[in-house]
């Protein structure tokens, strides 16, 4: 079954679990607790109408529908509990506080009734579904679609190890092998190809999970691989070594499970990544709407300064490597780059008056809350570079793929700390910033460099 259909199951599951749960509580509560006759009044209808959307965007927020499949029954009491708990205070606090009572026991026990009836209404179902879907995935009927890269015996001993869980969640779809002799493999799994066409077999063959068979020692090989498929929702693992099992940056969820290290794990949580998207569509609102005079002035700058249009649109590569238009004020006279693709630089005779003073305070990057709100961009994240110069900078440096992973932003901690890049050594510079941003995001961390942001534009020191 599809993921997409999946959270469709467990979110209308828990839409009618939240309506039986309020239903029931408004009843107990007027009977059990205040002691008095159960009317159907505008509250009640109020009620029923908003309260089970409330939990379902809580649970949004809180990263319940994120990935149905990996789910796991302790994760999910976790996350059942967690949300009940915080979801049952806030509508205490917003809805019942108010009431009038005879004693304040009456408070504590509607909180204590409410919390139990949302808590066991939803987990039941809840546990149902997870277990059918545990059931499946562990059967072979919904298993995650597996490439394993390598041929050698170390291949061989991984994938006999994977086979023979008594709970395995992986169905191989084949292998594909690295140096081009080992082939040790092809008596257990279709043979799909060399490494070198990698992508294109991640292309004819849809896959969730990508094993790689090598030690973790053999450090060129792996981050040539990583880089080359890490990014999108690809689950990547490899094999580790005794350093990295000491260090703890092997994550165990299942305890039949393989030893294995995940080395794409997101480091940020995913209640701050759907926290995160609603402060970018909220606050990028906000920030068009208070900025529409600054818009016009600068509509009006850039139009009597030279002849051409006043925003420059320009391919982008964006989350997951696709492409899409940026939005800026213009800041060059046109026709900038007609011998081919040119960085700027402090004195770039191609700017124009106008676009100086923009850039120096930013202000041509403002379009791009448009950007945000189409979901092409995020506020915070690494700035997006063009193809031309992306396949330079990957001849050097392959980690740099690692930073489309994320959506880019308007701004970024290597924006922050190092400005414009005005050449391929310059973002290369500037890269490190923004792969250590990936390594350590967080909401704390994206708004401390908002607050850095402002201040640059603030004191004009936009490089």
């Amino acid at each position: 079954m599809r993921s997409p259909l999946l959270t469709v199951l467990l979110l209308l599951l828990d839409y009618f679990a939240a309506l039986v749960a309020w239903i029931a509580f408004y009843y107990f509560r007027k009977v059990s607790i205040e002691r008095v006759e159960f009317e159907v009044g505008q509250s009640f209808y109020w009620g029923i109408a908003i309260i089970p959307v409330l939990w379902i965007l809580f649970y949004y927020f809180q990263g319940t529908y994120h990935d149905i499949r990996r789910l796991y029954r302790f994760k999910l009491f976790n996350l059942t509990f967690v949300a009940t708990l915080l979801g049952s205070l806030s509508l205490f606090f917003t809805l019942l506080l108010d009431d009038e009572v005879d004693n304040y026991q009456l408070y504590y026990k509607s909180f204590l009734l409410l919390f139990g009836i949302h808590f066991f209404v939803t987990i039941i179902p809840r546990f149902i579904f997870i277990t059918i879907l545990v059931s499946r995935i562990h059967s072979g009927k919904a298993g995650f679609r597996t490439l394993l890269i390598g041929g050698s015996e170390k291949a061989v001993e991984i994938y006999n190890e994977i086979i023979g869980l008594p709970k395995s969640t992986n169905n191989f779809i084949g292998f594909i092998n690295i140096n081009g002799v080992d082939r040790q493999l092809e008596s257990k799994l279709p043979y799909l190809g060399h490494a070198d066409n990698l992508e294109k077999i991640l292309l004819e063959h849809p896959v969730d999970e990508v094993i790689i068979a090598l030690e973790s020692i053999e450090h060129d090989k792996l981050k040539s691989i990583i880089s080359r498929i890490e990014g999108g929702n690809l689950v990547i693992k490899i094999l580790p070594d005794m350093y990295d099992i000491l260090s703890g940056s092997v994550k165990m969820t299942n305890i039949f499970g393989a030893l294995l290290i995940e080395v794409n794990a997101e480091s940020m949580p995913l209640w701050q990544q759907a926290t995160k998207r609603f402060m970018d569509v909220f606050l990028s609102i906000i920030a068009i709407i208070l900025l529409i005079p600054v818009y016009i002035f600068l509509a009006i700058g850039v139009k009597m300064s030279s002849s051409g249009p006043i925003f420059f649109m320009q391919e982008r590569i964006g989350l997951n490597g696709i492409p899409f238009k940026i939005i800026k004020f213009r800041t060059m006279y046109v026709d900038a780059e007609k011998l081919g693709p040119q960085l700027s630089s402090s004195n770039d005779p191609r700017i124009t008056p106008i676009g100086r003073f923009m850039r120096k305070l930013r202000f041509d990057e403002f379009p791009q809350f448009f950007n945000v709100l189409l979901g092409d961009m995020s506020l915070v994240g690494p700035r997006p570079e063009r193809q031309f110069y992306i396949d330079q900078i990957v001849q050097i440096e392959p980690q740099y793929l690692h930073l489309t992973k994320v959506r880019p932003g308007i701004t970024s901690w290597g924006q922050v700390k190092y400005g414009y890049a005005e050449n391929v050594e310059q973002m290369l510079q500037r890269m490190k910033f923004d792969l250590l941003y990936m390594k350590n995001r967080s909401l704390a961390l994206d708004i401390k460099i908002m607050l850095y942001t402002i201040l640059i534009v603030i004191k004009a020191k936009g490089k």
